[in-house]
């Protein structure tokens, strides 16, 4: 039976990096006196600017969970970290995550920089950060979750991604990480085709655009249904759907075992559902029994602000992220208000080009009322204008959620979110 990691000692670290700490800690707590955020990010430049090694030094010493892929990184790390910190009870002090989502060098190791004592980690790690992430962190499990065009202007090449997780997974050899897989996402079932061992969870998500192409061959695949689902294939060369040891059913999930569970999440979406059961199989290979982890993710209510239900002046609204087009896919059929408010945004954070919006299927909201708001609402606007929807324009924020008497719905992409959660006092 597996078990927690025994208690270990991180490494304290060089004099130089402790004083790295002390000035990043400073920056932060100008950062938040001065109402520009909660310092976190500020706090993490600092600190790898002064001491480039600080990522590698601050996971020396700890044992890793790392969560990565291109949609749910933040929702699956919470509930990580919730079912790990269940199964650690009156030790919960030994867990370190990064909580409001800083999952690039600087922001993991901010992270990390405020816990020494923390032995074990629990930490999102962005898509470009995951072959150092295997590389220095040594990590005992990594959650791999989909491939997904996103930020087009810089990540346009998806399977450049992928290549790089498999190269960094070669290199780590037998004593690589356990991975557990989105069984479903042909990039992410090739990109993990050279690790050691590999838990396969068949997961249950409405988005397939991004993975038309064999990322091994070339060859267009193939979808034929079996049973209640699609099952994808290559007829150019052996890659093929895996079955999974995990599986999505409706909202319940069957382990390896047989056993039938029902996760009773308190964040909504079927796509939280594959989210957890991939959160599921992490938690019981660190050592956390399907039972205990699944009463810790029913913790997870409102992870860095997703799904939370906040006030702007006379008007409540739900807070729902979506960066790209699989996540608006399942964004979108939560959006159960009228009117609903969609906010665009096109700076480095939410990706400069907006080609994207054409992929959305932004019909589906046709006989509702959609307020297209944020720096780049004209060019939903005119998205929406041929998806037949009727909307109108309300550049700013506020104006766009002033006036609603019953609880409205906001979709956003990352920058106008990051805004409405300092609005609402939430970061």
């Amino acid at each position: 039976m597996r078990s927690l990691p025994p208690r270990t000692d991180p490494a304290s670290g060089s004099p130089r990096l402790r004083l790295a700490i002390a000035a990043g800690d400073l920056a932060a707590w100008v950062s938040r006196v001065t109402g520009r955020g909660s310092g976190a990010s500020i706090r993490g430049q600092v600190l790898t600017r002064l001491v480039p090694d600080a990522f590698a030094d601050l996971l020396k010493g700890r044992t890793v969970v790392a969560v990565s892929g291109t949609n749910g990184k933040t929702t699956t790390t919470h509930l990580v970290a919730a079912a790990v910190r269940s199964g650690l009870g009156r030790e919960a002090d030994r867990l370190v995550t990064n909580a409001d989502g800083a999952n690039l060098h600087y922001g993991i190791a901010s992270a990390l920089s405020q816990a020494p004592r923390a032995d074990l980690a629990v930490l999102e790690t962005d898509e470009r950060v995951v072959g150092d992430m295997i590389s220095h962190g040594d990590p005992r499990v990594l959650v791999f979750l989909n491939f997904s065009r996103d930020q087009l202007d810089r990540h346009h090449e998806i399977k450049a991604l992928g290549r790089s997780w498999r190269v960094a997974l070669e290199r780590a050899g037998a004593g690589g990480p356990v991975i557990v897989a989105n069984a479903c996402d042909p990039l992410v079932v090739w990109a993990s085709a050279t690790a050691a061992r590999v838990v396969w969870v068949e997961t249950d998500t409405l988005w397939t655009a991004d993975a038309a192409l064999c990322p091994a061959c070339g060859t267009v695949l193939t979808r034929a249904v079996a049973g209640d689902r699609a099952r994808w294939d290559c007829p150019g060369c052996e890659l093929t759907q895996p079955a999974g040891d995990y599986r999505v059913d409706g909202t319940a999930i069957r382990l390896p075992d047989g056993r039938v569970v029902e996760p009773e999440l308190r964040v909504p979406g079927r796509f939280n559902i594959s989210n957890a059961a991939c959160a599921l199989a992490a938690a019981i290979e660190f050592g956390v029994d399907a039972d205990t982890a699944l009463a810790g993710m029913t913790t997870v209510t409102a992870p860095a602000g997703r799904f939370a239900t906040a006030t702007f002046g006379a008007t409540r609204a739900r807070l729902l992220l979506a960066k790209n087009p699989a996540g608006w896919a399942e964004a979108l059929p939560l959006a159960a208000s009228d009117p609903v408010v969609l906010a665009i945004d096109s700076v480095a954070a939410d990706g400069k080009d907006v080609s994207w919006l054409w992929d959305v299927e932004y019909e589906q909201l046709a006989g509702r009322q959609v307020i297209a708001t944020g720096p780049r609402a004209q060019d939903l606007a005119v998205r929406l204008s041929y998806a037949g929807v009727d909307h109108t324009i309300a550049p700013d924020l506020a104006a766009a959620l002033a006036g609603h008497p019953d609880p409205v719905d906001v979709i956003a992409t990352y920058t106008p979110f990051q805004r409405l959660l300092k609005m609402a006092g939430l970061r």
